[in-house]
Parts: C-alpha cells; structure tokens; sequence
C-alpha cells in the first residue's frame, strides 16, 4: 500500500534557541541574521513551510515572516491572527498584504490564547468559553472579508459596518487551529481548514481526531489534521537518546516547579493535556515509544519529542499518517542544526506533498563533501565502485 503524502514545516525560534533546556548555558542570540539562516536553511532544504510562535515570549510573528520572506523562495509563513487582539478588519488587512508581498506563501494560525495572565496583560479579560465567541465572530468576519464580501455584523462582541478588503489576497490563506476543549472543537469545524494537535501519544491523538471528525460530520464539514511536534534525530537510536538526555543535564529541579507553576494557571486545555504527559517528573519521560515529553518540563505547548535514529522516527511519523495526520510542524535544538539533521535523514524516508521543493544531490554538482587528497570528490569515488 502507498504511503500518504504529507506536509512537513519547521519551525522559526522567535523566543529564543540554544544547546540546552532551562539554562543560559549554550544560550544562542536569535537576532534578524540567525532567524533568516533558519528560514534560508528550511527554503534550501525543501521544508513545506515555518511556523512563527506568537505571544508576549517572543518577537512578533507578522513583522519577523515580513522581514525573512524575501529572502527566501518557496517558503511558507504559519503566523497567527489573534481573535480579541486584532480587529478582524485589521487582521485580514495584514493578511492580504502579506500574503500579496509573499506571493501566495501566507498560512494563517488562529491563536484564541490560554494564558489569563498573558491575557490580561493585553487586555483580555474574557473567560476560557467567552474568548472562543470572540473567536468564532471574528472568523466569520475575517474570512468574509478575504473571500470579496461586504460585512455588516453586530454580534456579541463585535460590530462591523461597512467592512470591506479593497486589495485582495493572491490566495486564500488556508486557517490553522488547535484547541482540545469542546468548546475549541465546536469553533473548529465551522471555521477553519486544518485542526492541529500538539504531540500526544498516538491512541490520544487518534481519539482526539474521531472526535472532531465525528462533530464535523455531522455539521456537512471535512477537515484536515496536523501535528506539533520536537525532533531529536541523529545516525543511531543511542546517539538520539544521548542527545535528548543532554537537552535536559542543566535542568534543575526547581526550574522544573516553577515552570509547571506557570504552566498550572493556564485555562488551555491542550496545556494541562501536555502537562499530565510527564507530570512535571523526569524520571518517565519517554510516553510512548520513542515519544520524549523531556522538552515540556520546562517549555509551554508542544512539550514532546520523537528521538531515535531516521528509521524510527520515520517510523512514528508513519504512525500519525495512519490515524490521519498530514502536517507534521517539527522543530528541534538547536533550530538550524537541527533542520539540516531531520531534512538528511528522514526527508527520503518519507512520501513529502513538496517533494519537488527538497534539493537533490544529482540536480547539483556539488561540490557536495570535501574534496579528497586534493584529488577526487567522495562521488566520484562512489560511482566508480
């Protein structure tokens, strides 16, 4: 049986990178030049696209995929639209710029926001179930206004008169969402294209699906579904799991308790899902077969890992194909070595949807390794045996 093709993005560290977990050891600068050799590393490698976190921990999403965009070809650009935040007038303004200087490379993320603290820090004074109304009045807009049409609305929590798109976009932005409460579900499937999921072990994530899939059926409506997802691959399932152990060796304790502190107050349901995954312990971090929720000791949302060598990890990937995942938004650290690691050596085990994107040793020539004794180069040498 053939198997299904996916979607494959990486992922841009606007809240920061370095060698190591919880710890300036190691600690990279993320400035404009290291956030564009990400973004040139994932466009050469053949990535479908790069997810920009959003939130008061990181640079802004727009203005970074603005400034990095030209520098690249093929990419895509995952930045997220903040119902309650922006004005959904404004927020399709934004998009369709974007998405028109880009030529048609835009993907849109929409973030309803789990962090009261944060929230309030903004402004959002809204309850968990209040801030996802705000979101579904502000999809409807937002989405009638890409699409060509005239809005007047008065609803619960917003008013629009006369709202119009007067410069198009070059497509239609495809939406992207993640919520796991019933009440980001019923948003969901009446609003957006894709449904995303942060990495579960795979029987939670295919239970979560016929979840979705069972509400959007009966409301006439097909999604599809991505995942969040760490990496940590290298050429053996030793050297990957060595790896995973150093991400965390300058972990302390009471980093770990006052992360989880942090995380405890969060209303998102997908964080306290991530959160019971580990139970903020060390001691049982791999979940599930080669699943490591080592990364969400200390870090909010996606907070797992797929560590092994690139058979098994390919392996896993295949997993969450099976139960109908399609995107798969990895990242690992550090971000850009990390990139070059997962494109090398999962990339031709797979069935990519933007396989045409990925370069091809043979569509080059080269030189690809040094050049040997100053004489020949390695593929020289490997043709003639």
């Amino acid at each position: 049986m053939s198997q299904s093709k996916s979607n494959i993005l990486w992922f841009l560290p606007t809240h920061g990178d370095g060698r190591y977990l919880g710890t300036a050891t190691g600690g990279r600068e993320v400035n404009f030049n290291y956030l564009r050799q990400i973004a040139q590393a994932a466009d050469q490698l053949g990535y479908f696209g790069v997810l920009l976190p959003t939130g008061r921990s990181c640079e802004d999403s727009w203005i970074v995929a603005s400034s990095v965009a030209p520098f690249t070809e093929r990419l895509r650009y995952l930045v997220a639209v903040r119902p309650g935040l922006q004005s959904p007038s404004v927020a399709a303004r934004m998009t369709a710029t974007l998405d028109r200087i880009t030529n048609g490379r835009l993907l849109i993320n929409v973030v309803t926001g789990g962090d009261p603290v944060e929230n309030k820090g903004d402004g959002i004074f809204l309850g968990h179930d209040e801030r996802y109304e705000v979101t579904r009045e502000f999809l409807n807009v937002y989405s009638d206004l890409l699409g060509g049409k005239a809005v007047n609305v008065e609803g619960k929590h917003i008013r629009i008169e006369d709202g119009k798109l007067l410069f198009p976009p070059v497509q239609s932005p495809p939406l992207y969402f993640g919520g796991s409460s019933d009440a980001g579900i019923d948003v969901a499937v009446d609003t957006v294209d894709k449904y995303l999921t942060w990495g579960e072990p795979p029987a939670q994530v295919a239970e979560k699906i016929a979840r979705v899939r069972e509400v959007a059926n009966a409301r006439g409506r097909k999604l599809s579904f991505g995942i969040r997802l760490h990496v940590i691959v290298r050429e053996t399932n030793e050297e990957a799991w060595s790896a995973a152990n150093e991400l965390i060796k300058h972990v302390s304790d009471d980093t770990i308790a006052r992360a989880q502190r942090n995380f405890a107050r969060m209303d998102s349901v997908g964080q306290q899902r991530m959160a019971q995954l580990h139970g903020g312990k060390r001691d049982k971090l791999e979940i599930s077969p080669n699943l490591w929720a080592g990364v969400g000791l200390v870090r909010g949302g996606a907070g797992t890992a797929l560590v092994g060598d690139a058979q098994t990890v390919a392996a896993r990937i295949k997993e969450y194909q099976d139960i109908g995942i399609d995107t798969f938004i990895m990242s690992g650290y550090p971000h850009l070595e990390e990139a070059y690691r997962f494109a090398e050596l999962v990339f031709p085990l797979l069935s990519l949807d933007h396989g045409s994107n990925v370069t091809r040793l043979h569509h080059n020539s080269g030189p690809f390794g040094e050049t040997v004794g100053n004489d020949y180069r390695p593929s020289r040498l490997a043709s003639q045996s």
